[in-house]
């Protein structure tokens, strides 16, 4: 049987790039034909893109590395080594990527467009780059830049409207299957459904939406109780919850304090699910709806609406559609993760090692740091903050520190990683 999974952890990381090369032109009756070093190649990159052909983290249980080529080195004659392939991995839609070790959100694979997780290193400089008139035969080239790397969790969170929640046995699944063509398992025995259902629902109008079952949750599910839990990540994108209650008493539970223990679940999991609107559904009236009145009152008081339907019977199932979709016409869309920024810890872990090296090339203030490569990548150029952040890096870490001590002038040429901007004291 298919286990579904929606977490799994593992490591990326990108190609290195080729060493440039040092080399001189050779030919016959050219005397001093002068240095002819060709770059390396890029590494490759780590790409994800959302497939929507899978529905599951499944393929991730068995793979857990993910490496890709270094680039190669360059040649003589000006021959920039070959850049290596990049490794596309097909990951749901809906896929939220964080750093291991401090929870990060890196990216949130929601979209059309591949992202990139980690970057490959640039290729180093031949000795062609480094003849000047009065150096004509450097000896010397850059190696490649090393390729980023990120041990990463990735985490599930399925794109959907609506989320619907409760109890095992209320009823969610014949719901969904009545509304939608989705064909979820069903039958009279508790957690009949074991992994999340999504189903496009049509609307009178000529719209849709999408609809997630979530399976049943009980009391402690926010606490790891049930299999609930595991799925409660799913609700995190909803825009609307559709809260299922079974009002028939056939089991015994009473409608309200089930209606209260789920929504104590949602708060003690997310105070973000606890503030989403929720409509109520009290189902199963076909059987015994001498409790609706009263539910229905308490659920008022609460400022919830409620709806009182038969899934089986189909009973009030396109009153509810209707007030599901009045109510997302009214919502924001579903949300998206926003890449968050590097931690304290993570900058100050990658500044423990604040080694650079600045050289002079025709009236050129390169800089380079291992360290700073991947800075620079998350640097908007066209952004004031941004640039700000990046002026805070330079003066922390030393770098304006040491360019003034190699009497930088004003308007002079600095370039990091291809990146260049005139100097202003």
């Amino acid at each position: 049987m298919s286990v579904f999974v929606d977490k799994a952890r593992v490591t990326v990381k990108a190609g290195s790039g080729g060493d440039g090369a040092v080399s001189f032109h050779r030919e016959k009756y050219v005397n001093a034909g002068g240095p002819d070093g060709g770059d390396g190649g890029k590494g490759g990159d780590i790409i994800f893109i959302a497939d929507r052909n899978f529905s599951s983290l499944e393929d991730f249980r068995y793979k857990r590395k993910y490496f890709a080529e270094n680039g190669e080195n360059g040649g003589s004659r000006n021959c920039t080594g070959k850049n290596a392939e990049d490794v596309i991995i097909k990951v749901p839609e809906g896929t939220v990527i964080r750093d291991s070790l401090s929870g990060r959100i890196i990216a949130d694979i929601s979209g059309d467009a591949p992202v990139i997780i980690a970057h490959g290193g640039k290729g180093g400089k031949g000795n062609a780059h480094f003849a000047t008139p009065t150096r004509q035969i450097p000896k010397f080239s850059k190696p490649g830049f090393p390729g980023e790397k990120f041990d990463i969790t990735l985490e599930l969170k399925l794109i959907a409207d609506v989320g619907l929640v409760g109890f095992p046995n209320v009823g969610k699944s014949t719901l969904i299957s009545v509304i939608s063509a989705a064909k979820p398992k069903i039958a009279n025995y508790h957690f009949t459904t074991l992994t999340p259902v999504l189903g496009t629902v049509k609307t009178d109008d000529g719209g849709s939406f999408v609809i997630a079952d979530i399976p049943g949750l009980i009391e402690g599910a926010s606490a790891g109780v049930g299999l609930g839990h595991e799925f409660l990540r799913h609700v995190e994108r909803c825009r609307l919850i559709v809260h299922i209650v079974d009002i028939s008493g056939v089991e015994g539970r009473n409608p309200i304090s089930d209606f209260d223990i789920i929504n104590e679940e949602l708060r003690n999991f997310s105070a973000d699910l606890a503030e989403l609107p929720q409509i109520v559904a009290a189902n199963k009236s076909d059987i015994n709806d001498e409790q609706f009145e009263e539910f229905a009152k308490y659920v008022k008081s609460k400022g919830y609406d409620v709806t009182e339907i038969s899934a089986v019977t189909t009973q009030g199932t396109a009153e509810l559609v209707n007030k599901i979709r009045e109510a997302l016409s009214k919502l924001p869309p579903v949300k998206r993760y926003e890449a968050e920024p590097l931690t304290p810890e993570e900058l100050a872990a990658m500044n423990d090692n604040r080694e650079f090296n600045i050289t002079i090339e025709d009236g050129v203030y390169y800089v380079e740091a291992e360290w700073l490569e991947s800075i620079i990548r998350t640097v908007n150029l066209d952004d004031y903050s941004s640039l700000q952040y990046m002026q805070r890096v330079l003066i922390n870490t030393g770098i304006i520190k040491k360019l003034e001590e190699m009497n930088i002038n004003e308007n002079d040429t600095v370039d990091i990683f291809g990146y260049r901007f005139d100097f202003i004291f």
